[in-house]
């Protein structure tokens, strides 16, 4: 079991509104493989981040409002998140990271030779924002996205905790909130063999 693991539970905002949820435990989704996008090379997969100086990196290039939202006002220092391998051979999460910077300026907004560019940023109104992320460790095996779209779609059938789970019901969010069950239930998958 992960440290921390049962610091997970959700808290209604002190608004009272109850749509409003704040998360402990997130999924954050990046590419492992080379892309490149206006001439630059986006790849950045978990091996990256665990080769960072003192395995610490800002997670840059959001550029999704809500997935924005989420960053710079839900997440904590301490808050931990699967690492995403996203828009591959094989999609799917690859191992734990923690957050251990709260959301600041993505200064790649600026920077037109950054393939995160955007021309409509101001630096005195920024309109991205970014955090910083510690490798924590990988996952005792590779969960694959088929295995949790199996997980999901039995659970919503059953009433399982992958029910809902953002992956599938916002799944191009870069940034997703996990629920304490969901967060748990796919830690748990770690010691299980997998879907034949």
């Amino acid at each position: 079991m992960i440290e921390g693991a049962d610091d997970t539970k959700k808290a209604r905002k002190p608004n009272g509104d109850a749509a409003q949820w704040n998360y402990c435990h997130w999924l954050m989704k990046s590419e492992p493989e080379s892309r490149i996008e206006n001439g630059i090379d986006v790849k950045f997969g978990i091996e990256d981040l665990k080769s960072e100086p003192e395995q610490i990196a800002c997670w840059d290039g959001v550029r999704n409002h809500q997935a924005k939202n989420f960053m710079r006002d839900q997440m904590r220092i301490g808050h931990k998140a699967f690492f995403y391998h996203s828009n591959c051979k094989e999609p799917g999460i690859a191992g734990v990271m923690e957050i251990v910077k709260e959301s600041y300026v993505d200064h790649t907004q600026f920077d037109k030779k950054d393939a995160h560019y955007d021309r409509t940023a101001k630096e005195d109104n920024p309109r991205w924002f970014m955090v910083d992320v510690k490798y924590v460790r990988h996952l005792k095996r590779f969960i694959p996205l088929t295995e949790l779209k199996h997980y999901h779609l039995e659970h919503k059938s059953n009433g399982g905790p992958l029910a809902k789970i953002a992956l599938f019901t916002s799944a191009r969010l870069s940034v997703q909130p996990l629920s304490s069950e969901e967060w748990d239930f796919i830690v748990g998958l770690e010691d299980a063999e997998g879907l034949k």
